[in-house]
């Protein structure tokens, strides 16, 4: 059967939303950017001009994406994988890994540079997805799911050598999540969930700034000049918001109070402008593409393409959750981007690019069967 033109073009509140959230992303990096880049570079927009390219060849990649048939992809779970394990650990390269604030997390080609964990999640998500719709009896062992785990495991540890903690925990959510959606069996889920919540108070203490983060969170207050600091003035930038805020471009916390203002806690000056009320509207469209996303993967008619795009709305919605919990202080202070909204163009990019694969995983699906999960 044809179908209809409607399907053809796609899930429309999807595509409307993904494009709106970037779209105001812009205007959000030039309110929290204008006077830190004027002081910083003499370019009050210095930013936001770097924020539009990247929309704009975001949006190019969406779209372009969203109209390529993405059971073409199948097999390019592998390559996708080795080119992110090799882009991880490029970062180590003498002369090409590119360190800022202790931490060497990007790859810099001449003026330009690219954080590869950003395309790492994108790539995993690809590699379970092809493997298992090879042979979808692997989810109903744990032989079957080796491989998977290998792959995230080797992931997050090079992440973690960066070093990363936010974005290794945000891999191996996705890994979990993505286990769980295909239909593992809740043993084995269990299995694998004890061991990775007994690793997290060790790999923390592992490390000494971990611990200084970890004593910043239960009590900020205590260096509040120090490991404290970060998260009192997204504090105050979340009280000094209210109900309605103060009003787009009249946040106080970003004239460099609140570092990381245009980037990780973009979040605290949104609510700083906008208030309780404008943090809500922006979490409910985050909450739409989340749920368009999922209903797409279950109106989907293979494996593949109900874990490609259940794969991608995931880690859209875990690294959305985990960066408003920082920012709120409901969790220790990590270093990660709000997805499609704070600065940075690798983030923002391979963002759209994978919606657009989810784009098109609804074009080109029949629309009226539901997916099965396999057990």
């Amino acid at each position: 059967m044809k179908a209809s033109k409607a399907h053809e073009r796609g899930d429309l509140v999807f595509l409307i939303a993904v494009v709106l959230l970037a779209a105001y992303g812009v205007v959000a990096v030039y309110s929290a950017s204008y006077y830190n880049a004027e002081v910083q570079y003499g370019d009050s927009a210095f930013y936001f001009k770097k924020q539009l390219l990247g929309f704009v060849l975001g949006l190019a990649a969406m779209l372009g994406l969203s109209f390529l048939d993405y059971r073409k992809l199948r097999n390019l779970g592998l390559p996708a994988l080795i080119l992110s394990l090799v882009l991880l650990a490029l970062v180590f390269v003498p002369g090409l890994g590119k360190s800022n604030y202790g931490a060497t997390r990007w790859i810099g080609f001449g003026g330009f540079t690219v954080q590869p964990s950003e395309i790492a999640k994108l790539g995993f998500v690809l590699f379970t997805a092809g493997y298992f719709a090879k042979d979808p009896a692997r989810l109903r062992t744990f032989r079957g799911i080796l491989p998977v785990l290998g792959a995230g495991i080797a992931m997050c540890v090079l992440i973690m050598l960066e070093p990363n903690m936010s974005v290794t925990m945000c891999v191996g959510a996705i890994m979990v999540g993505m286990l769980f959606l295909g239909g593992i069996k809740k043993r084995t889920l269990a299995l694998l969930l004890v061991p990775a919540l007994l690793l997290v108070p060790v790999l923390i203490a592992m490390e000494p700034y971990r611990l200084q983060r970890l004593s910043a969170f239960v009590d900020p207050w205590a260096s509040p000049q120090e490991e404290g600091y970060q998260l009192i003035q997204s504090l105050y930038a979340l009280a000094n918001g209210g109900f309605f805020g103060t009003g787009l471009f009249h946040s106080r916390q970003k004239f460099r109070f609140l570092p990381f203002a245009e980037s990780d806690f973009i979040l605290a000056v949104i609510a700083e402008e906008t208030g309780f009320f404008g943090v809500l509207v922006l979490f409910c469209a985050i909450g739409v593409v989340v749920w368009r996303g999922m209903r797409i993967a279950n109106r989907c008619e293979d494996l593949f393409g109900y874990m490609l795009s259940a794969g991608i709305t995931l880690a859209f919605a875990v690294q959305s959750a985990l960066n408003a919990l920082v920012v709120s202080g409901c969790i220790p202070p990590t270093g990660l981007p709000l997805p499609l909204i704070s600065a940075g163009n690798t983030s923002l990019i391979v963002t759209m690019a994978g919606m657009g694969l989810v784009l098109g995983v609804s074009r080109h699906t029949g629309g009226h069967k539901k997916h099965k999960i396999y057990k």
